[in-house]
């Protein structure tokens, strides 16, 4: 079975990530309709030793999609190319965005078995920088990944799994956190589960108790994350609790989901944002009115529709993984610093824990991690509070920078907190000896700087 999904070119222009944050001017951008004539690009490009890197969403805060050489749109690339029921694995193609997902597995009777909060990111930029949902009985999307096709920077295509011989072995082993530094991937192989229903309660419980028992009620639900305002008292938890996906579902009435989310959560709080952004001194009382007014509700829904939410509020973000072990200690110093560190904030933090994974450069490789996310309104400065924050998670633990999020990283620090980037660095240079796919994070990331 295979399926198709066609977009219209991307137009050459002034590109910029979703934020805003990151911008540059690609000397050309470009949509290949299938794989032939994106190896055909590829092989251009080395002829003329020009760089090249793939593009998603935009939706990394990271200049990792960034490159002043050519952009190349995988929105062409999407869509099922098989379902396997016996392995339960689906293979799509890598520029399928993941909104799409739950629809073309739905009729097969399975679904991604996580998912993180937003939804727009191509299945490649997903997986490449390591992005995750929550859940202890869960991996981030590269844990997910079985196999994929990537076109190296000399034009040939390698089909990549677990004991592929040669290089297609390495860049299994070392590429699923590919950051878009060995070639371009145009398929991927998940794993995927049957379709499963979400049971959700989000309530206000008092901050303090959920940040000291956070690491074990995790261990008790199948899905819980928690928003605290700064300068508040109270955390809003979200727990998913998994029923089979003929359970009989109670969504949020239509009336009420466009009252919370679409005027409450983004309408209203955009407003406040704008204000607080001209009148900082409206930060504090906003986040406590923002902590009061967020939905106190019980509902159930199918997965997907229940781990998305709605976000057109744009902001950047700083997102470092710890070990959950130690995450009673940094919630309470991070919450310190932001109460006193003298930045007006209204976005919240938001918090998660995975499952342990033994992807390389993966955020969670070795670790049952906890993920803290702090936000900062997108026309607001973020450098300063993130100077504040960014130490935290440099000292207190072992933090690991998620990859699609802001950090100051160097690749000496990286190579601190990732056993595996000396291999990734050797494999890199083999299969991209002339810098193709070189950017400045990649510079950075990899010590090519």
């Amino acid at each position: 079975m295979s399926t198709t999904i066609t977009r219209k070119p991307a137009h050459n222009s002034r590109w910029s990530n979703w934020s805003g944050v990151t911008t540059g001017q690609p000397r050309k951008q470009v949509a290949p309709r299938d794989e032939a004539e994106l190896i055909q690009l590829i092989q251009r490009a080395a002829a003329s030793g020009e760089r090249i890197k793939p593009i998603g969403a935009g939706h990394s805060f990271t200049s990792v999609a960034a490159t002043d050489g050519i952009q190349v749109s995988l929105d062409n690339l999407a869509g099922l190319i098989h379902f396997d029921p016996q392995k339960m694995t689906a293979r799509l193609r890598a520029g399928t965005r993941l909104r799409d997902v739950p629809g073309i597995l739905a009729p097969l009777g399975v679904a991604l078995a996580n998912q993180g909060d937003v939804d727009p990111q191509s299945l490649a930029g997903a997986i490449g920088t390591s992005t995750h949902g929550t859940g202890l009985g869960f991996t981030g999307f590269a844990g997910m990944l079985r196999a994929f096709r990537i076109i190296t920077p000399d034009g040939h295509a390698h089909e990549c799994y677990a004991g592929a011989e040669g290089i297609a072995g390495e860049l299994y082993d070392i590429a699923r956190v590919s950051l878009g530094a060995y070639g371009i991937i145009t398929e991927v192989e998940l794993d995927v589960v049957d379709t499963f229903v979400l049971h959700a309660v989000e309530r206000a419980e008092p901050n303090a108790q959920v940040v000291d028992n956070f690491a074990e009620r995790v261990r008790g639900e199948d899905h819980l994350e928690f928003y605290w305002f700064p300068g508040t008292d109270v955390a809003h938890v979200k727990t998913n609790t998994r029923l089979p996906g003929n359970t009989p579902t109670n969504p949020v009435p239509r009336w009420k989901e466009v009252f919370d989310d679409e005027l409450l959560n983004n309408g209203a709080y955009r407003a406040m944002c704008d204000l607080a952004h001209f009148f900082p001194r409206l930060s504090k009382p906003f986040a406590k009115l923002s902590a009061k007014t967020l939905a106190q509700r019980e509902y159930s829904n199918v997965a997907h529709d229940v781990f998305v939410s709605s976000r057109r509020v744009r902001f950047n973000e700083m997102e470092y993984s710890v070990p959950l072990a130690d995450a009673r200690e940094v919630l309470r110093e991070v919450q310190h610093t932001m109460n006193t560190c003298g930045e007006q904030v209204l976005f919240p933090i938001e918090v998660r824990a995975t499952a342990a994974d033994d992807v390389p450069l993966s955020t969670a490789k070795g670790r049952e991690s906890c993920y803290i996310a702090i936000h900062r309104y997108n026309k607001d400065s973020h450098q300063a509070l993130f100077r504040h924050i960014e130490p935290i998670f440099k000292s207190v633990a072992t933090g690991r920078p998620h990859w699609g999020k802001l950090h100051t990283l160097t690749h000496e620090d990286l190579l601190a907190r990732h056993e595996d980037l000396a291999r990734a660095c050797e494999v890199r240079a083999k299969v991209d000896p002339q810098g193709m796919m070189r950017n400045a994070m990649v510079d950075r990331v990899f010590g090519l700087a």
